[in-house]
């Protein structure tokens, strides 16, 4: 029975995992009865550490990019390299070239 609690089952598991279902009529031999479902019916340990969906690792959050200044008005933007336009910017110089 410590087993189970040890595996955080709680006492209302394991009274129901000895009762449930037991033989109708006389029972021949009671005690081999309840080691049998202690033993055949013991959870599996818990994992170490938080519980993961099955097939998933962690999932490593990215770093976000470094500001930076933009070259064409002077706005703060996240860049992966110095010299970066921001969105408007990139869109005058778009049209610039184009028109």
């Amino acid at each position: 029975m410590r087993a189970w609690l040890d595996r955080d089952v709680g006492p209302v598991h394991v009274v129901r995992a000895l009762t449930a279902d037991l033989p109708v009529g006389r029972i021949a031999r009671p005690v081999r009865l309840l080691r049998h479902r202690l033993v055949r019916g013991l959870p599996p340990a818990l994992p170490d550490g938080p519980l993961q969906p099955p097939g998933t690792a962690p999932a490593a959050t990215p770093k976000p990019l470094p500001l930076r200044n933009c070259d064409g008005c002077d706005r703060a933007i996240r860049a992966a390299h110095p010299g970066a336009l921001c969105r408007d910017c990139r869109r005058e110089a778009v049209t610039v070239v184009v028109g």
